[in-house]
């Protein structure tokens, strides 16, 4: 029997800079793999590849797609063995502290043809050099856009029921777990859902929850406690050892939309712009929040001002995404080309080899 394939995202473009989770993967891989290679979609087809090699064999993937061009792929964790495959350099560049034990290095960067690349020299420092800038504008862009949000947060903070909040929190923590423990040490995994792409927000909610059986949909406001919810019940998971999955914001990175509880095949989910889900499947159930929000015509024309810089805002990072994307499709096309595919399929077998 084949394996299953579960897709995040890799990193993320936030209000706060460049996020991602690796760190947390790379402490928990009993074996992790650092390919490294400059801007090239050749690292994505041996990720793929070997994925495959896995899956095929029975195992479970999680597969950390590339923000940018997100069928892209940039790692593989390979859940069992925990081995973790990932493109190490670009774009995000992580080092090995480990060699000679938990972690071996592959290095692509020897696959090239040098004369090739020295014709094209000028086009690719163009190329880097616009991808640079455009990303660089795409990051403070955003972090306006989050300046933005923190303000529309403080109104509905405001106007929100607390008290009503608190008291959900506790009957949920009731309803959902009642007097179960379990006698194990609980185990936690990070994980980013989504982030802004060159095709505006994106997020892979259904890859990660196809298999669960209940979906609780929080919908609320900005700033009316639904990450602080879920934290709440991730926390009381925790404490009485179910294991849980937090899968983080891709604007902020301190905010958590969605917690997995796999043993209850449970989860829950920020539901709300920019991932709008409703209920599709037997298991989903509605939260609601928007209720203990009250109302407020002075709040109301408040937030109609900050909603809509805020979706300018967030236009105007999609723009320099996109033509950040367009850059960096010009590098790696013109460093795809120059690759030796003798030396390149040495290397790529060489990390299939590595189990």
């Amino acid at each position: 029997m084949y394996g299953t394939i579960t897709h995040y995202m890799g990193t993320a473009y936030t209000g706060l800079g460049i996020s991602h989770k690796y760190d947390e993967l790379i402490a928990s891989a009993t074996k992790t793999v650092f390919l490294k290679c400059p801007p090239t979609t050749a690292i994505s087809t041996v990720l793929n590849q070997t994925g495959t090699h896995y899956v095929k064999r029975g195992f479970d993937i999680d597969k950390f797609m590339n923000p940018v061009e997100p069928d892209q792929t940039d790692a593989i964790f390979v859940q069992g063995p925990n081995l973790l495959f990932i493109q190490a350099s670009h774009p995000v560049a992580l080092e090995p502290t480990d060699i000679g034990g938990k972690h071996r290095v592959v290095s692509f960067y020897d696959i090239y043809d040098e004369p090739k690349l020295s014709e094209e020299n000028k086009s690719l420092v163009k190329s880097l050099t616009e991808s640079e800038n455009t990303l660089n504008k795409a990051l403070s862009t955003l972090a306006s856009a989050k300046v933005i949000h923190d303000e529309w947060e403080a109104v509905n903070i405001g106007r929100m029921d607390w008290p009503a909040h608190e008291v959900l929190i506790e009957e949920m923590k009731e309803n959902l777990f009642s007097t179960m423990t379990l006698n194990k040490k609980s185990k936690v995994s990070h994980r980013l859902i989504g982030s802004l792409t060159s095709m505006g927000a994106s997020d892979f909610i259904p890859s990660i929850t196809n298999r669960i059986e209940r979906r609780l949909l929080i919908k609320g406001l900005p700033g009316t406690g639904k990450s602080t919810l879920m934290k709440s019940l991730g926390k009381e998971a925790e404490s009485r050892g179910f294991d849980v999955l937090y899968g983080w914001c891709g604007l902020d990175p301190l905010g958590v939309d969605l917690v997995l509880f796999p043993e209850l095949s449970l989860c829950l989910i920020d539901a709300t712009h920019p991932h709008n889900y409703d209920p599709v499947e037997v298991g989903d159930e509605v939260v609601d929040l928007i209720s203990m929000c009250g109302e407020s015509d002075d709040a109301k024309y408040a937030i109609s001002l900050i909603e809509k810089r805020y979706k300018e805002t967030i236009l105007n990072a999609t723009g320099y995404m996109q033509a950040h994307a367009q850059a960096e499709k010009k590098v790696k096309v013109t460093m795809d080309l120059a690759i030796n595919a003798v030396i390149f399929e040495e290397k790529a077998k060489r990390v299939l080899d590595i189990n």
